[in-house]
């Protein structure tokens, strides 16, 4: 490309480059500060998307960039890609979506690394550190790939949401990272010898299988957000052996706020992030305090019962769960809160961190609705309004609302902070079973005396109550 620009541009164009790089680095720390909210959200997504154009028009004018005939391929190929797939995908397959998008993310960063090492002739012109970094980059790129794609199997239901664990495999994962690092080492001292390329690789490809297969479903938010930070990482590490001070802030800015949201997400679950990852998390539907089946008494209630019940409440609170995701019914039930607040009933929206497969699933599922922002309330906000509440709609929502997590010490949900509904006048749960959620355990709340139970789908079932409320 050098050939076609006059020489006084060759003079300032990698200054040029490193300028505009720090402009669309702009761009992006804006774009996560507005990501905060759900109301800046949307410009927040414009403003990294604006930051991510910039940064790609400029490094087309990088001068080691020889040939345009694959960048124009792989335009076009991702472009259409990413137009099916945004008009294609549902809401409740997003999570599915990210979890491949961090594969890619981490696979990509690894060929890069890759192909920075396998361009190069003599590669003991490298220094030792750079060498690391191409070996810490396709380590964490290949372990994300591998591992993103368990988490989408997990997620699809081709691969067991239970956890798939045996005896001692915390250790051979342990194990085997550390003997990476330790082969990285060897890399970087006789980078001639590609043995120890290939083990790094397979070996990395591997652990991303055995470090997610013993995560249950229950753990699948954390999981995807930790991945996420994976793919930052790989992307940043990449960044250091291209020399691209674009690649490395983007990557870091990917890897903090994915930490920083795996984070929160265990505080939500009162949970370690070592637990998350080595505790096989999920039960077998019973714990040291389960109940019995004399115990086990089941209140039904049908629309037409439950329309009248909300109908002349003063305050009702609808808490989400994944159920409703599935079920397709976020629509339906704007539309049952609609009816309510006409009628003067107080409606709003209580929502657990970790419901759903994805961290902020019910938000983005019930914005797509056109809920309120301001009605959507987080778990520390709407708890201390139960008490105030009239009925609680629990739609699909399992383990973020079992009271175990305070009463048994056995139970593997013991200490997560839950949404506070049995504190509610009247709970009513729409699922279709009676079936244990996610961690495997059964939830004493549905034969609480003041619950009663909405059996069915849970589309079919709010748009029953809907028709109902209209008979009030």
């Amino acid at each position: 490309m050098s050939q076609f620009l006059p020489d006084v541009v060759l003079t300032w164009l990698p200054d040029s480059i490193q300028l505009l790089y720090l402009v669309a680095t702009a761009f992006f720390i804006r774009g996560l500060k507005l990501l905060n909210s759900p109301q800046t959200a949307r410009r927040g997504n414009q403003l990294a998307a604006i930051g991510m154009l910039i940064g790609v028009i400029v490094t087309l004018f990088d001068l080691e960039i020889v040939s345009f005939t694959f960048i124009i391929i792989g335009v076009i190929v991702g472009t259409l890609i990413g137009g099916v797939l945004a008009k294609k995908v549902a809401m409740t397959a997003m999570p599915e979506l990210v979890a491949v998008f961090n594969g890619f993310g981490g696979g990509a960063s690894a060929l890069v690394a890759w192909g920075e090492f396998a361009r190069t002739t003599d590669v003991t012109t490298f220094d030792g550190s750079s060498l690391v970094t191409i070996g810490l980059s396709i380590f964490i790129g290949a372990l994300t790939f591998t591992g993103s794609f368990i988490a989408f199997g997990k997620l699809k239901g081709f691969i067991s949401g239970n956890a798939i664990t045996f005896p001692g495999l915390n250790i051979i994962n342990i194990g085997s990272m550390l003997a990476v690092l330790v082969l990285i080492g060897f890399f970087a001292f006789d980078p001639t010898n590609m043995t120890y390329f290939w083990i790094i690789l397979g070996v990395a490809l591997l652990i991303g299988v055995t470090s997610v297969i013993p995560i249950g479903g229950a753990d699948m938010p954390v999981v995807i957000s930790l991945l996420n930070s994976y793919s930052g990482i790989a992307a940043s590490m990449a960044g250091f052996v291209l020399g691209n001070n674009l690649l490395i802030v983007s990557g870091a800015l990917v890897g903090a706020a994915g930490l920083i949201l795996t984070n929160i997400m265990c505080v939500a679950m009162n949970r370690s992030l070592a637990n998350v990852i080595f505790g096989s998390f999920g039960g077998d539907g019973a714990s040291s305090g389960a109940l019995t089946d004399g115990d086990k008494t089941v209140r039904e209630t049908s629309a037409d019962d439950l329309a009248i019940q909300i109908a002349y409440a003063s305050k009702v609170v609808i808490v989400p769960g994944y159920g409703l995701a599935v079920a397709q019914a976020q629509h339906i039930v704007k539309e049952v809160a609609s009816k309510l607040e006409a009628r003067g009933v107080q409606v709003k929206y209580g929502v657990h961190p970790v419901a759903g497969r994805m961290p902020g699933h019910m938000n983005v599922l019930l914005a797509e609705a056109d809920v309120p922002y301001d009605l959507l309330k987080d778990m520390d906000e709407i708890n201390p309004e139960f008490n105030s509440t009239d009925v609680v709609l629990i739609i699909g929502a399992n383990d973020v609302v079992n009271p175990l997590s305070k009463t048994d010490p056995g139970s593997p949900i013991y200490g997560m902070p839950i949404l506070d509904v049995e504190f509610a006048k009247r709970t009513v749960v729409f699922k279709r079973s009676l079936n244990v959620g996610y961690a495997g355990i059964d939830n004493p709340l549905f034969y609480a005396e003041k619950n009663q139970m909405f059996f069915g789908d849970a589309k079919k079932s709010l748009q029953a109550l809907n028709e109902a409320l209209n008979n009030v």
